[in-house]
């Protein structure tokens, strides 16, 4: 095999990958071109991630090998991958929050020097200049003396982008690399994937969503529950063959959405105002309705204010001042529990924080609203037949993924299956009011179409839908109202057939007049 030359950067061939009670990645074979950008496309728990981390030498496969130039290698860490040239982000940033940028890019591979010619030390000082020239050279510009703590998301994914070039990687995979960002973030986050490829970097980008495929892509890779589907030309295949072949039937990209039937008011926020732990207004005298069988959209820019309305009428947030009333009740004082029980169901943004308990089973995290009551819950007994009986409706349901059913510890779960038990489990309850904030964030296009068509059915049955959210495109397709907010106040409220995209864009942007 010394002999062997390739075409090939990478060549992947007959990998299997088996976990207890699934096969994550059923003999898949890529090869990957130098200097190209080749998407790996599929819906969340297809695989892509698994197989990517076997490429870093995260796991190692069960069966098959990997040539990296032609070469046979065998990874037993990332740090042999590493050594090998290949770099990995990951949805969930590796990074240590109260050190320093240039401290998190040099971990492990400090530039040290020896004092008096014996004593090794860090010269940080060097450090941070590096990080300051590479950031430059990259377009990634961040202060290197700045904590990880103190930095936005974005930052944070910029320096995980510096530390693969710090350590003079080729290979650079990106795993679902803009589930978190903002479409600006977004934007210039793909400029970055592109600059990159310009400098002969080979990029290895896993997502979900075909329309970046489209932007920065050369090839596709399809997966589908673990087995390879297809691999593709991106400039010759259009957005609806890759969603097709994505999850294995036709999707819809329209929704089919009838006529709104208001009812009665459900939802009525009074003159709301919600301060920051600084006692900064960052929700300013907020006010508006949602009736049953509405659904009401707040479009916004991340960041003015929308989670702390969301939160503060859950009552994760005190209000500083005005009122909440669900159906005709003042439910400002209320504890998170009796808002819940007069009617209330929250999807929450953060699915780790707020939404779910990860370290806990499936099960657990489906009845986390129903657990003290009966049949989970007799006389202060938890009976574990109701949790795992009830679990498997749910999951039967709501299409939940997981590779041992109702015992699937959540945290194992891909992120789209996590969010799917969250959304079916609020559902479920039937309450007169939901609030969704970012319901489809990091979901496939088919999870996504999934829940649109589920927060139809609600507004059907005559439930009240608050839908929060930073995808514009979401916001036209299911609002009825919209209200536009920028810096915690409402600057528009109107029937979203009144209003087209480009209005609310400039409403989001702080302009109130074309």
């Amino acid at each position: 095999m010394s002999d062997y030359k390739s075409d090939y950067i990478v060549e992947m061939r007959h990998i299997t990958k088996r976990f207890p009670g699934i096969i994550a990645n059923d003999d898949v074979s890529l090869e990957i071109r130098k200097g190209e950008v080749y998407a790996l496309l599929g819906e969340n728990g297809a695989g892509k991630s698994t197989l990517m981390s076997i490429l870093f030498g995260t796991y190692e496969p069960d069966e098959g090998e990997i040539l990296v130039n032609g070469k046979p290698v065998k990874f037993h860490s990332s740090t042999d991958a590493t050594a090998c040239g290949i770099g990995m982000v990951h949805q969930h940033f590796k990074l240590v929050e109260p050190f320093t940028i240039a401290e998190n890019i040099v971990l492990g591979v400090e530039p040290e020097e020896k004092k008096l010619g014996i004593l090794p030390w860090v010269n940080i000082r060097k450090a941070n200049q590096q990080i300051a020239e590479l950031s430059r050279a990259y377009g990634l510009e961040v202060n290197p003396t700045d904590r990880i703590a103190d930095v936005p998301v974005s930052v944070r994914q910029r320096v995980e982008i510096l530390k693969m070039l710090y350590r003079g990687a080729e290979i650079m995979i990106f795993d679902e690399p803009t589930a978190v960002l903002t479409p600006q973030e977004i934007d210039f986050l793909l400029q970055i994937i592109d600059n990159l490829r310009k400098d002969g970097k080979t990029i290895i980008l896993i997502t979900h969503k075909i329309a970046e495929i489209k932007r920065v892509a050369d090839r596709c890779a399809i997966l589908r529950q673990g087995r390879l589907i297809d691999i593709r030309e991106v400039a010759d295949a259009s957005a609806q063959e890759l969603a097709d072949l994505m999850v294995g039937r036709q999707v819809k990209f329209m929704l089919e959405k009838t006529a709104p039937q208001f009812r009665a008011p459900v939802l009525e926020v009074q003159g709301l105002t919600v301060k920051n732990e600084h006692k900064f207004d960052v929700v300013k005298d907020v006010s508006f309705t949602v009736h049953g069988g509405e659904i009401f959209a707040i479009a916004g820019v991340s960041g003015n204010g929308q989670g702390e309305i969301a939160d503060a009428i859950a009552g994760l947030l005190k209000a500083a001042s005005g009122k909440v009333l669900l159906n005709g009740k003042d439910i400002t004082a209320m504890p998170v529990r009796e808002r819940a029980l007069a009617g209330l169901s929250y999807i929450p943004e953060d699915r780790h924080e707020t939404g779910t308990i990860p370290d806990m089973m499936l099960r657990e995290n489906l009845a986390l609203r129903e657990y003290y009551k009966e049949p989970f819950s007799r006389r202060g007994i938890l009976h574990q037949e109701a949790f795992r009986s009830y679990s498997e409706q749910l999951i039967q349901t709501y299409d939940i993924r997981c590779a041992q059913g109702p015992e699937t510890v959540l945290r194992s779960m891909s992120g789209g299956n996590q969010q799917k038990a969250i959304v079916g489990r609020e559902i479920e309850e039937q309450t007169d009011l939901i609030i969704f904030v970012q319901p489809t964030r990091g979901l496939d296009i088919g999870a996504i179409e999934n829940i649109h068509r589920q927060i139809l059915q609600e507004r059907e049955r005559g439930a009240a839908i608050l839908l929060i959210s930073l995808e514009l495109e979401e916001i036209m397709a299911l609002a009825d109202t919209i209200g536009v907010l920028y810096r915690g106040e409402i600057l528009k409220i109107d029937a979203a057939e009144k209003m087209t995209t480009q209005e609310v864009g400039r409403y989001m942007m702080g302009v109130k007049e074309a």
